[in-house]
Protein backbone atom coordinates (compact mmCIF):
# COMPACT_ATOMS: atom_id res chain seq x y z
CA UNK A 1 0.00 0.00 0.00
CA UNK A 2 0.86 3.29 -0.71
CA UNK A 3 1.64 5.72 1.99
CA UNK A 4 -0.88 8.34 2.32
CA UNK A 5 -0.34 11.98 4.01
CA UNK A 6 -2.18 12.13 7.30
CA UNK A 7 -4.15 15.18 5.86
CA UNK A 8 -5.05 13.03 2.61
CA UNK A 9 -6.10 10.36 5.35
CA UNK A 10 -8.51 12.51 6.91
CA UNK A 11 -9.65 13.72 3.98
CA UNK A 12 -10.24 10.26 2.45
CA UNK A 13 -12.06 9.24 5.18
CA UNK A 14 -14.45 11.97 4.95
CA UNK A 15 -14.81 11.80 1.50
CA UNK A 16 -15.52 8.26 1.56
CA UNK A 17 -18.00 8.22 4.33
CA UNK A 18 -20.09 11.41 2.64
CA UNK A 19 -20.37 9.02 -0.55
CA UNK A 20 -20.71 5.66 1.27
CA UNK A 21 -24.61 3.84 2.22
CA UNK A 22 -23.90 3.01 5.48
CA UNK A 23 -25.30 -0.62 5.81
CA UNK A 24 -28.46 -0.39 8.02
CA UNK A 25 -29.69 -3.63 10.10
CA UNK A 26 -33.47 -4.40 10.11
CA UNK A 27 -33.87 -5.25 13.51
CA UNK A 28 -36.54 -3.10 14.90
CA UNK A 29 -37.66 -4.86 17.45
CA UNK A 30 -33.69 -4.23 19.38
CA UNK A 31 -32.96 -1.54 21.64
CA UNK A 32 -30.64 1.10 20.16
CA UNK A 33 -27.39 2.38 20.96
CA UNK A 34 -25.37 5.30 19.04
CA UNK A 35 -21.39 5.52 19.32
CA UNK A 36 -19.08 8.17 18.29
CA UNK A 37 -16.17 7.61 16.65
CA UNK A 38 -14.08 10.71 17.49
CA UNK A 39 -11.13 12.20 15.43
CA UNK A 40 -9.04 14.47 16.14
CA UNK A 41 -8.56 17.12 13.29
CA UNK A 42 -4.89 17.09 13.06
CA UNK A 43 -1.81 16.47 10.66
CA UNK A 44 -1.64 13.16 12.52
CA UNK A 45 -5.68 12.30 13.22
CA UNK A 46 -5.96 10.42 16.23
CA UNK A 47 -9.12 8.44 17.37
CA UNK A 48 -10.36 9.05 20.70
CA UNK A 49 -11.18 5.95 22.53
CA UNK A 50 -12.26 5.12 26.37
CA UNK A 51 -11.71 2.20 29.04
CA UNK A 52 -14.29 1.95 30.64
CA UNK A 53 -14.47 1.93 34.57
CA UNK A 54 -13.26 -1.78 36.37
CA UNK A 55 -16.51 -1.34 38.99
CA UNK A 56 -19.24 -1.37 36.42
CA UNK A 57 -21.23 -4.42 35.73
CA UNK A 58 -20.80 -5.01 32.06
CA UNK A 59 -17.78 -4.57 29.44
CA UNK A 60 -15.95 -3.32 33.04
CA UNK A 61 -12.32 -2.33 31.65
CA UNK A 62 -13.03 -2.65 28.46
CA UNK A 63 -11.76 -0.14 25.20
CA UNK A 64 -14.95 1.48 23.45
CA UNK A 65 -16.13 4.19 22.06
CA UNK A 66 -17.87 6.86 23.68
CA UNK A 67 -21.32 6.57 23.55
CA UNK A 68 -24.41 4.06 25.31
CA UNK A 69 -28.07 3.38 24.57
CA UNK A 70 -30.46 5.68 22.89
CA UNK A 71 -33.15 7.52 25.44
CA UNK A 72 -36.92 7.85 24.41
CA UNK A 73 -36.34 11.35 24.60
CA UNK A 74 -33.63 11.35 21.91
CA UNK A 75 -34.50 12.63 18.24
CA UNK A 76 -32.47 10.53 16.59
CA UNK A 77 -28.86 8.38 17.16
CA UNK A 78 -26.52 11.34 16.26
CA UNK A 79 -28.10 13.07 19.14
CA UNK A 80 -27.55 10.22 21.14
CA UNK A 81 -24.20 9.59 20.49
CA UNK A 82 -23.56 12.84 20.94
CA UNK A 83 -25.31 13.00 24.11
CA UNK A 84 -23.45 10.62 25.30
CA UNK A 85 -19.85 11.53 24.53
CA UNK A 86 -20.90 15.32 26.54
CA UNK A 87 -21.42 12.86 29.14
CA UNK A 88 -18.76 10.35 29.15
CA UNK A 89 -15.76 12.61 27.86
CA UNK A 90 -17.00 16.05 28.52
CA UNK A 91 -17.05 16.51 24.88
CA UNK A 92 -19.60 19.27 24.01
CA UNK A 93 -21.99 18.53 20.79
CA UNK A 94 -20.94 21.98 19.33
CA UNK A 95 -16.92 21.07 19.17
CA UNK A 96 -18.23 18.01 17.07
CA UNK A 97 -18.35 17.96 13.09
CA UNK A 98 -20.43 15.28 12.43
CA UNK A 99 -19.59 13.76 9.00
CA UNK A 100 -21.92 10.74 9.04
CA UNK A 101 -22.89 7.31 10.14
CA UNK A 102 -20.63 4.09 9.84
CA UNK A 103 -22.34 0.63 9.23
CA UNK A 104 -24.51 -0.80 11.65
CA UNK A 105 -23.54 -4.03 13.95
CA UNK A 106 -25.28 -5.76 16.53
CA UNK A 107 -23.70 -6.31 19.86
CA UNK A 108 -23.80 -9.94 21.82
CA UNK A 109 -25.87 -8.07 24.19
CA UNK A 110 -27.92 -7.77 21.51
CA UNK A 111 -28.10 -3.70 20.90
CA UNK A 112 -28.52 -2.13 17.63
CA UNK A 113 -25.09 -0.45 17.47
CA UNK A 114 -24.55 2.91 14.62
CA UNK A 115 -21.38 4.39 15.33
CA UNK A 116 -20.90 8.27 14.11
CA UNK A 117 -18.23 9.74 12.74
CA UNK A 118 -17.59 13.65 13.94
CA UNK A 119 -14.05 15.18 13.50
CA UNK A 120 -13.09 16.95 16.69
CA UNK A 121 -10.85 20.12 17.31
CA UNK A 122 -6.62 18.70 18.00
CA UNK A 123 -6.91 20.63 21.46
CA UNK A 124 -9.76 19.37 23.00
CA UNK A 125 -9.38 18.64 26.13
CA UNK A 126 -11.40 15.82 27.63
CA UNK A 127 -12.51 14.48 30.94
CA UNK A 128 -13.58 11.45 31.99
CA UNK A 129 -16.69 10.55 33.56
CA UNK A 130 -15.34 8.74 37.04
CA UNK A 131 -18.29 7.14 37.29
CA UNK A 132 -17.91 5.44 33.90
CA UNK A 133 -14.35 5.26 32.75
CA UNK A 134 -11.05 4.76 34.06
CA UNK A 135 -9.11 6.36 31.08
CA UNK A 136 -9.72 8.05 27.54
CA UNK A 137 -7.22 8.07 25.15
CA UNK A 138 -5.92 8.56 21.28
CA UNK A 139 -4.59 6.37 19.06
CA UNK A 140 -3.38 7.78 15.43
CA UNK A 141 -5.58 6.63 12.66
CA UNK A 142 -2.69 5.43 10.66
CA UNK A 143 -1.34 2.63 13.44
CA UNK A 144 -4.62 0.61 11.93
CA UNK A 145 -3.28 0.88 8.35
CA UNK A 146 0.82 0.42 9.55
CA UNK A 147 -0.37 -2.41 12.22
CA UNK A 148 -0.93 -5.79 11.50
CA UNK A 149 -3.58 -7.17 14.79
CA UNK A 150 -1.66 -8.76 17.59
CA UNK A 151 -4.08 -11.49 17.93
CA UNK A 152 -7.77 -12.76 16.65
CA UNK A 153 -10.61 -12.41 19.25
CA UNK A 154 -12.94 -15.45 18.32
CA UNK A 155 -16.98 -14.52 17.94
CA UNK A 156 -18.59 -17.68 16.84
CA UNK A 157 -17.39 -18.47 13.50
CA UNK A 158 -15.71 -14.83 13.12
CA UNK A 159 -12.43 -14.15 13.57
CA UNK A 160 -12.04 -10.22 15.00
CA UNK A 161 -8.92 -8.37 14.79
CA UNK A 162 -7.13 -7.27 18.49
CA UNK A 163 -4.43 -4.83 18.55
CA UNK A 164 -2.32 -3.71 22.04
CA UNK A 165 -1.84 -0.11 21.86
CA UNK A 166 0.06 1.64 25.05
CA UNK A 167 -1.16 -1.01 27.44
CA UNK A 168 -4.55 -1.39 25.96
CA UNK A 169 -6.18 -3.30 24.32
CA UNK A 170 -8.33 -2.61 21.53
CA UNK A 171 -10.97 -5.96 20.27
CA UNK A 172 -15.02 -7.21 20.15
CA UNK A 173 -16.81 -4.57 18.77
CA UNK A 174 -14.57 -1.61 18.92
CA UNK A 175 -11.87 -3.42 17.04
CA UNK A 176 -14.75 -4.51 14.56
CA UNK A 177 -16.03 -1.21 14.03
CA UNK A 178 -12.98 0.02 13.67
CA UNK A 179 -11.97 -2.28 11.01
CA UNK A 180 -14.51 -2.01 8.87
CA UNK A 181 -14.36 1.73 8.82
CA UNK A 182 -10.43 1.18 7.65
CA UNK A 183 -11.45 -1.51 5.18
CA UNK A 184 -14.07 0.79 3.78
CA UNK A 185 -13.36 4.23 4.04
CA UNK A 186 -9.11 3.64 3.56
CA UNK A 187 -8.51 1.35 1.69
CA UNK A 188 -7.14 -1.47 4.43
CA UNK A 189 -6.76 -4.28 4.12
CA UNK A 190 -7.27 -5.98 7.36
CA UNK A 191 -8.24 -9.43 7.50
CA UNK A 192 -11.72 -10.38 9.88
CA UNK A 193 -11.48 -14.13 9.05
CA UNK A 194 -14.41 -16.61 8.83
Amino acid sequence: MAIMTTHTLLNQLIGSINQHQARIIDQPTLPQAGVLVAITNETDPQLVLTQRARHLSSHSGEVAFAGGKRDETDPDIVYTALREAHEEINLPSSHVNVVGELDQVVSLFGYLVTPIVGIVPAETEFVANQDELDAIFKVPLRYFLENEPDDYMKRGKILIPSYHYEGFRIWGLTAMMITEMMNNHLNANITIRF
